[in-house]
């Protein structure tokens, strides 16, 4: 099952259902720790099916960067998964103070990151949503309107940064139903507002 909005200038906001490792999108997104340690959900399968390379060069980021700021992002190769990349992005746990602020910079720093290496497809996760408790409807919200700003903002040809390139398709990649269900129902707020 797949919705999608086409929002002009080829740019595509994309929902799916299923397993992230299998998308077909240059970059994917994890939903990393500060220590970048992938041992559950969405991480643990990454580096299962991308291999022990993805948690080698995630340790080397943190011993030479120290922890990952909340909100921000890293990117390593891909393993064996069929991606050119994996990005980390550490989102906020629930309880720790300015979660919305904190999980919309995850999002942006994910973006930034994917556009300035040259990627046009990226597909992420429900960030913050399972073991961090961050409400699934509260995420949907946040993730669909940061990526909608992004793709109707000028992505294209970033002067401060010299991009040439440009990022076509945001896809969010549920797991489960209950995911599903409420990014679908930030999708037809979209749809609605047209």
């Amino acid at each position: 099952m797949t919705y999608e909005i086409k929002l002009g200038n080829n740019k595509i906001l994309r929902l799916v259902k299923g397993d992230i490792t299998q998308r077909k999108v240059e970059v994917i997104v994890n939903a990393a720790n500060a220590y970048l340690k992938h041992r559950g959900g969405v991480a643990a399968a990454i580096v299962r099916k991308g291999g022990a390379i993805i948690q080698e060069e995630s340790d080397k980021k943190v011993a030479d960067k120290g922890l990952i700021p909340v909100g921000s992002a890293v990117i390593t190769t891909a393993g064996m998964l069929p991606h050119k990349a994996v990005i980390h992005t550490v989102g906020p746990r629930m309880g720790e103070g300015n979660e919305d602020h904190k999980l919309r910079k995850a999002v942006r720093s994910s973006l930034l990151l994917a556009l300035k290496k040259g990627f046009r497809s990226i597909s992420m996760p429900a960030i913050s949503s399972g073991i961090f408790g961050f409400p699934k409807d509260r995420c949907a919200k946040i993730l669909v309107e940061e990526s909608k700003i992004f793709l109707q903002g000028n992505n294209d040809n970033d002067s401060n940064n010299n991009i040439k390139a440009t990022i076509n398709i945001i896809e969010f990649c549920a797991f489960d139903n209950e995911t599903l269900n409420c990014f679908k129902n930030e999708f037809d707020n979209i749809k609605h507002m047209k």
